[in-house]
């Protein structure tokens, strides 16, 4: 069959980043410039909860956000601020999940940009490392 000493290394130059709290595989920088940024599914699913949360207090399913959190088992603070996402803007709404274009920014980011005028959450939103450059 084979003997101890064949041996066959294989090395795929592969880098390790943390992406909201997770470990994220990146491939090498000439096959990631080929490749087209997708989605983060963890920013539909807040923008998800976000919605059905909405839709839960304005039926009158659930009387406040404390209830939501009971029912989820999450926190009030976790609840409220993912909440704040389906006050986005239907631009930002539309690009983020019908366009499936990558936010420029981290979650904590969309929610605070949910405090900002429609007008100029876009921007933010959308084209962050502009700003963050300026």
């Amino acid at each position: 069959m084979s003997s101890a000493n064949d041996v066959i290394r294989v090395v795929i130059p592969l880098a390790i980043r943390r992406r909201n709290g997770r470990p994220r595989v990146l491939p090498p920088e000439d096959v990631a410039a080929r490749q087209t940024r997708a989605q983060d599914p963890h920013i539909l699913k807040a923008l998800g909860r976000a919605w059905a949360w909405r839709r839960k207090l304005e039926s009158g399913e659930m009387a406040t956000v404390g209830d939501i959190a009971k029912s989820e088992r999450v926190t009030d603070r976790f609840v409220s601020r993912t909440m704040r996402l389906a006050y986005l803007s239907p631009d930002v709404l539309e690009r983020l999940i019908l366009l499936r274009q990558p936010p420029a920014v981290s979650w904590n980011d969309l929610v605070h940009a949910s405090y900002f005028p429609w007008a100029g959450q876009m921007e933010y939103v959308l084209d962050h490392e502009h700003l963050v450059g300026d």
